[in-house]
């Protein structure tokens, strides 16, 4: 019995729960449950140019633009279908603009982020901190 269980266990899914690093290592992501739902908010900044924001000074909403790095979401409203988490919304606080997204686990562990403007799509690829 013990080996069809190691073998359903390597079988299922993984998650994209857990600690990222984005593709440009400026950032730590953590990615975690929210409702029924897969957000990623910063929980710390690892490179800043000194000339940088210390705000989110691009936000379209006025009222968010003094709101820091630290605890922005940037990742929200995944939902998984199988191997692919979808329905979301990536933003970029370097622009301030939100692209619809997916995320999907690469055979090697990576994390694909892929945003679209319309039928463009563009994807980055982040790794787990250890």
């Amino acid at each position: 019995m013990l080996p069809f269980l190691l073998l359903l266990a390597a079988a299922a899914p993984q998650s994209v729960e857990g600690l990222w690093l984005n593709d440009d290592k400026k950032g730590l992501v953590q990615i975690a449950p929210c409702g029924a739902k897969v957000c990623g908010r910063i929980v710390k900044v690892l490179s800043r140019d000194p000339k940088a924001p210390k705000t989110d000074v691009h936000n379209p909403n006025p009222a968010l633009r003094g709101r820091g790095f630290v605890g922005l979401p940037v990742l929200t409203g995944f939902e998984r279908d199988g191997n692919v988490w979808k329905n979301g919304r990536a933003y970029d606080p370097e622009s301030g603009k939100s692209y619809k997204s997916t995320l999907q686990l690469n055979p090697d562990g990576s994390l694909r982020v892929t945003g679209c403007v319309l039928f463009i799509c563009e994807s980055r690829r982040w790794t787990r901190a250890r």
